[in-house]
């Protein structure tokens, strides 16, 4: 868990409370002379290593949601603590180191640097926060690959392989840190059900492992599968399903 020693002195949350709690947590953007809520007054948990999926229209702030618990947006008003950090009291350099080693991301579009290779894009992530021993992040990244079934391209270029391969080499990289939280904003968004059905196997197998996973999704037949299942409209929670999960 990353430590906040350098920041404001808060409460810490007891260890029997939610891996992730967020409490009324709004966020508010300036457009022009007025404002957009893409949050309002957010209260929910999700349970330490479950399968939890967000769903809702476009707008719904689904993606806003994403950016406050990853910590790549601040919050306008509210708490977000994960796993014991209060990472509404973070500043911004803290909660870009925080979110370093302990979330990884992965996008609709993958994000993979088209110029390096594979092996490259899931180090990089080592390099920048400096979690592993450098001698050991290659094999690590290695490891990954081959845990994601990719390591026999891990010398080509992300364009050079199908963009189901390329959401396996997306997931390796977040993992690559020994994250806390791996975040999905619509994964197979840009995927075929077949290759769909994949990807959501690996993220099923990963929280068989222990990890904790939280993803967005349009897809509905995919939803319906999460152990914590939460529905938003213009920045609410409209409707929340959990099956037999204590938070």
């Amino acid at each position: 868990m990353y430590s906040a020693a350098a920041e404001p002195r808060v409460r810490t949350l007891q260890d029997d409370e939610a891996f992730v709690r967020l409490q009324n947590v709004s966020k508010r953007y300036h457009a022009g002379e007025g404002t957009v809520t893409g949050l309002d007054g957010i209260t929910t948990t999700f349970a330490r290593g479950t399968f939890s999926v967000v769903v809702g229209k476009s707008g719904a702030g689904k993606s806003t949601l994403i950016n406050m618990m990853s910590g790549v947006d601040n919050l306008t008003e509210g708490e977000l603590w994960i796993n014991g950090t209060p990472v509404h009291a973070l500043s911004e350099d803290a909660r870009a180191r925080w979110r370093g080693r302990s979330v990884g991301i992965v996008y609709q579009s993958f994000e993979l640097l088209g110029q390096i290779s594979i092996l490259d894009n899931v180090l990089l992530p080592m390099d920048f926060c400096g979690v592993i021993p450098m001698r050991d992040r290659r094999d690590r990244a290695l490891h990954l690959l081959d845990q994601m079934e990719i390591a026999d391209h891990a010398a080509k270029l992300p364009g050079m392989i199908s963009g189901g391969q390329q959401q396996r080499v997306a997931i390796a990289r977040a993992l690559a840190n020994h994250p806390e939280l791996i975040l999905a904003d619509e994964p197979t968004g840009n995927l075929d059900s077949t290759t769909s059905e994949v990807i959501y196997n690996v993220f099923d197998e990963l929280v068989k492992q222990g990890q904790t996973v939280i993803m967005v999704t349009h897809d509905r037949s995919l939803a319906a599968r999460g152990s914590c299942v939460l529905e938003l409209m213009d920045g609410c929670i409209v409707h929340e399903h959990r099956r037999g999960v204590r938070a």
